[in-house]
């Protein structure tokens, strides 16, 4: 009789346990199958959350770009105040990133470099630029300088870096994989881009370009 008892007593708490699974501090007993769902609602799409902005809030962000020979001048006067008044960065102390635009001739054509940089010679300027056109794009430029991307809206930080990774991904597919396979015959060209580009070596600007047409 004793035995009985024990074992409707457990009964009972299983059943109670059960009931209250959403009471906080109380242990919930799951399905496989529920767990697994929970788990999956958890997990972030970098490659997904890029598609729902890239057209709606990426590419239109590049509208407000400032003029590229305006941003370098900026820079080269002031670095500092450069950065409050035309970019943005994620947080206290790191770099600035900055939006620009701009037209210009490509002067050199580095294929021997991952990044393969085109150097561009700013309209009405003596000022170059980089723009990076190789498959290797470093850095979170694109990401930190769209200003509509912040840290606090993901859970974690390697969702946040993911991000930056799916745009760079983008810029290849959307952008590079559009140019002509040897690069080399972009030289003497005049081109007209925008994109984006972080001030983390002092006067030099390589941009990773969003937008990068060239004049037949």
């Amino acid at each position: 009789m004793l035995r009985s008892a024990r074992w409707g007593a457990a009964v009972a708490v299983l059943a109670l346990t059960t009931a209250c699974s959403h009471v906080p501090g109380v242990y919930t007993i799951e399905s496989r199958s529920d767990a697994q769902a929970a788990a999956n609602r958890d997990v972030f799409d970098p490659a997904a959350y890029v598609d729902g902005v890239w057209d709606s809030k990426v590419v239109p962000a590049l509208t407000k770009a400032t003029d590229a020979s305006v941003v370098v001048a900026a820079i080269g006067e002031d670095p500092d105040a450069a950065g409050e008044r035309y970019g943005h960065r994620p947080g206290v102390g790191g770099p600035f990133s900055y939006l620009v635009k701009g037209t210009g001739t490509v002067t050199k054509v580095d294929d021997g470099s991952a990044t393969t940089p085109l150097t561009v010679r700013l309209e009405g300027t003596d000022d170059d630029v980089n723009i990076g056109t190789g498959q290797v794009i470093a850095g979170t430029a694109l990401r930190d300088a769209v200003g509509f991307i912040s840290f606090s809206d993901f859970s974690n930080q390697l969702d946040y870096a993911d991000v930056a990774t799916q745009l760079n991904d983008r810029v290849r597919s959307d952008v590079l994989d559009h140019l002509p396979t040897d690069r080399k015959e972009l030289e003497g060209k005049q081109i007209t881009f925008s994109g984006a580009f972080s001030s983390l070596v002092p006067g030099t600007a390589m941009i990773v370009p969003v937008t990068l047409e060239v004049t037949p």
